[in-house]
């Protein structure tokens, strides 16, 4: 595998969030199930498509013509007889001039892809900077006097914080646990959090772990990490305080009892638990509101502005303008099918947070003056 596919392959599990594969709430339900189908691509067709595209260039091994070269050009200097004059090696170098470097063009194929989808992408979300060209962004602009714009005018913001107090699941034996909080400060007014001052949830040193009524109750705060250890570091050393917790034994055997995953062969139903519990309240995110739309027209836009370019068409070299046409299909096909994928399952997460909330209790305030007297006694 060359290094630019490499790169490729890392920036497209990190945007379909396979280090993720553990969790198993929410939208990653979804991404576990999405992600079969797109390992699938990225092991068994990615390659083969792009490989494909250049097959009809394939006209001469250029690899094996350079070291032919090399090789002719040391023994004509060994002879003390001038390269040029040399007739196989004129040969070899007007075969080398007319063949194509397919392993270069498929690296260009995979950095230009990694290239573009590194651009929007950024700690789980896809930011909608439109470009203009190199650091520089255009906003949607009509006309208006004045145009009020923001980075994330395209996205709705979600803050996770469905299970923010309390969190409960049940042991294999039918006992429960619950994680409960006693110290939490919020952001206010909905404000994603300061870069450097994100919240944790840290294991209380005051009775983090008690035994009330036949259930066992974990203690968090929910505050900011002086270390500033990620949400996995703390994870870690939570489930090390609480299995070396003296005098709960029975209840740490069952938190030890497993509940792997492909990844995690040793992963017990405490560490499971914990980090869906954390990671419900620490992952807010943005949904794009179309992102299959403004990454088709990006793309586009890309391709454009700094993939073609005006002096690459007018050449002599009829193959050279085919292959480099053939470029720009491989990149705009590969690219299309990514953000196909992509946008599946934010148009999912879309349809989730538009989907109109169900009502579970309905509460009515009357005046007494609205009342038929004949209730009264009633009432």
């Amino acid at each position: 595998m060359s290094t630019q596919l490499e790169k490729f392959i890392k920036v497209l599990e990190e945007m379909f969030q396979f280090d993720q594969a553990d969790l198993d709430f929410g939208i990653y339900r979804i991404m576990n199930q999405k992600r079969e189908e797109i390992k699938r691509f990225l092991e068994n067709e990615l390659v083969p498509q792009v490989k494909k595209a250049f097959e009809k260039y394939r006209n001469a091994d250029i690899e094996t013509i350079k070291q032919e070269i090399v090789k002719l050009e040391n023994q004509l200097a060994e002879m003390g007889v001038a390269k040029e004059s040399s007739e196989k090696y004129r040969a070899l170098q007007e075969q080398l001039n007319k063949g194509v470097d397919i392993t270069a063009l498929e690296n260009e194929v995979y950095s230009d892809l990694t290239n573009f989808f590194k651009r929007y992408y950024h700690e789980g979300d896809f930011i909608s900077l439109r470009r203009y060209k190199k650091d520089v962004y255009a906003i949607p602009y009509e006309g208006e006097e004045v145009k009020l714009h923001w980075a994330n005018a395209d996205q709705y913001y979600v803050k996770s914080s469905e299970y923010f107090r309390d969190y409960t699941f049940t042991l294999p034996s039918g006992k429960k646990v619950h994680f409960k909080l006693v110290e939490a400060s919020t952001e206010q007014n909905n404000n994603k959090e300061q870069q450097g001052k994100e919240r944790r949830f840290i294991l209380t040193d005051n009775e983090p772990i008690v035994e009330e009524n036949g259930e066992l109750i974990i203690r968090f705060e929910y505050r900011p990490d002086e270390q500033k250890r990620k949400r996995e570091k703390i994870n870690e050393e939570t489930i090390e305080r609480i299995f070396n917790y003296d005098g709960l034994e029975n209840w740490i055997a069952e938190l030890k009892t497993l509940s792997p995953t492909e990844k995690n062969k040793n992963r017990t139903i405490l560490e499971k638990h914990l980090n869906d519990y954390t990671a419900r309240n620490t992952f807010d995110y943005f949904i794009h509101k179309d992102l299959g739309g403004f990454l088709r027209r990006e793309l586009d836009f890309y391709i454009k502005n700094e993939i073609m370019h005006l002096d690459d068409l007018d050449t002599e070299n009829e193959k050279r303008f085919e292959q480099y046409i053939s470029k720009v299909k491989v990149i705009k096909s590969i690219g299309n099918k990514i953000i196909k994928f992509l946008e599946q399952i934010e148009n999912f997460q879309k349809k989730l947070w538009l989907k109109k909330k169900f009502v579970v209790e309905t509460n009515y305030c009357v005046t007494l003056d609205r009342v038929p007297e004949e209730l009264y006694e009633e009432l």
